[in-house]
């Protein structure tokens, strides 16, 4: 036995201002102590408990918050390959909406005489009798495909210049220590 009360082996006590207080530490003979299993409960069903959650009061309320609750969030490190990742996607879906986009502005021009009606004026302002048409100019097909190459090249430059932004914001991030967010739960 020690001079605190204790063998070796065990648990012992130690001494304080306000009495003595018992040690966590294995059981006698060396062994640890366990707790034994809690029985099923009688209706066939474990018993579900939310870690970290209140078990309910008398009453049937549990004890709720009056304020929310708000957490403050540093944005310290942005991933460039997920940017990347998420630039490329929404840029894509953009350009696929610009083409259709371009496609209905068309269609709805045309439906409406737009296009003959400036094939008269330009006819009216010709001198020299030559037949002008402002369809081999602005015809559907040279109209979405000019769009579709722009589509492709916006898709590009969007993805480039998100990536780019990303690394900006790591190397701003590590000098002043990011974007500082405070959530909360309503």
């Amino acid at each position: 036995m020690s001079t605190d009360g204790s063998d070796a082996k065990g648990a012992g006590t130690t001494a304080t201002d306000t009495g003595a207080v018992k040690l966590p530490g294995p059981a006698a003979g060396g062994k640890k102590r366990t707790t034994p299993p809690r029985p099923a409960p009688k209706s066939g069903r474990p018993a579900a408990r939310t870690p970290g959650r209140a078990a309910p009061q008398r009453g049937g309320r549990r004890p709720g918050r009056t304020t929310p609750r708000r957490v403050r969030l540093t944005v310290s490190r942005v991933d460039p390959w997920s940017v990347m990742k998420i630039a490329f996607l929404l840029s894509v879906a953009i350009g696929i909406a610009m083409v259709v986009m371009v496609a209905m502005l068309w269609i709805v021009l045309k439906g409406m005489g737009v296009w003959d009606n400036i094939n008269d004026l330009l006819r009216t302002l010709e001198t020299n009798g030559k037949s002008f048409d402002i369809m081999d100019y602005v015809g559907f097909g040279r109209v979405v495909s000019l769009s579709v190459v722009i589509a492709v090249v916006d898709v590009l430059l969007m993805t480039a210049f998100a990536t780019l932004g990303a690394f900006l914001y790591n190397i701003c991030s590590s000098l002043v220590g990011g974007v500082q967010m405070t959530l909360s739960d309503d």
